[in-house]
């Protein structure tokens, strides 16, 4: 469910002379996103689960610009409503999963000794079971749709990152400044959130948006499952299950949602490490 740290850094180091256009895209991008997610009733054109038996599936028109799908439902009012589900789970994957593995990653890296060993014999735990197939039984068992999805992959997504905050632990903790609070007398508790936490945000932040990245994957594959939203939710994933049988009679009903999907994860994929470039200078 994650790239490994050397493929992340090696792409980051291939686009570090990005030109300032794509950085500009992949924000304009991420705004839109949010616009339709918190205005989605002002700018959806018309009610997204309004049915039109007598229209069915239509390929775009002057009336619906995006068409319309099989139950005749405005295609681009959905795709404008289905950005709520876009932006808001994968923002409360991202920042619960980083959360949870930030404190635990920094007193795991900072104290070291039994509590480093328990942590990071839950989080090998966590490795060896494939994540994907856990969080589709679970949903599927347990119910609850797509607060139980959100709910799976915060604790998934916990452990790769708490990794990765741990390993950045370990790279200050040795370092002069670290020994010069401990002999100043400063308290463990405060060399972690003064001086520790400040110098690997830069990490955690790019991390944050390529966790987002991948949460808005995996919730719309689960949506695509029947695993995520109701049936007939306004959702990207849901819509790509939906109208997969759409493809010559309208493909913007596929090939709309499909790639919001990839734009909305590459922009802030492209964005989280601008921000880490501009942190880390």
């Amino acid at each position: 469910m994650k790239t490994s740290n050397r493929i992340f850094f090696g792409v980051r180091r291939k686009l570090r002379n990005r030109p300032p256009l794509l950085v500009a895209l992949a924000i304009f991008m991420i705004s839109v996103v949010v616009l339709c997610a918190f205005f989605a009733d002002q700018i959806a054109p018309v009610d997204p689960y309004a049915q039109n038996l007598l229209v069915g599936a239509s390929s775009p028109s002057p009336e619906f610009l995006a068409g319309t799908d099989k139950l005749g439902r405005d295609i681009l009012s959905r795709v404008i409503h289905g950005a709520q589900t876009g932006l808001v789970g994968p923002l409360i994957i991202a920042a619960g999963a980083f959360s949870i593995a930030t404190v635990l990653g920094l007193v795991a890296g900072y104290f070291g000794g039994w509590v480093d060993m328990l942590i990071m014999r839950w989080v090998d735990f966590m490795y060896a079971i494939p994540g994907p197939l856990i969080a589709i039984v679970v949903v599927g068992v347990i119910g609850g749709g797509y607060w139980t999805a959100v709910f799976v992959l915060v604790i998934l997504f916990t452990a790769p990152d708490m990794r990765i905050v741990r390993g950045a632990v370990l790279e200050q903790r040795n370092l002069p400044y670290i020994e010069a609070a401990q002999t100043l007398g400063v308290s463990k508790f405060r060399i972690i959130a003064v001086h520790v936490l400040p110098n690997i945000l830069p990490i955690i932040l790019a991390y944050v948006a390529i966790d987002f990245a991948f949460a808005l994957v995996n919730l719309a594959g689960l949506s695509f499952l029947g695993l995520g939203v109701q049936a007939g939710t306004a959702d990207w994933g849901r819509m790509l299950s939906e109208n997969r049988n759409l493809l010559y009679s309208n493909p913007t009903a596929l090939l709309l949602p499909a790639g919001l999907i990839v734009t909305t994860a590459v922009s802030m994929n492209i964005l989280g490490d601008w921000l880490f470039e501009s942190f880390a200078e």
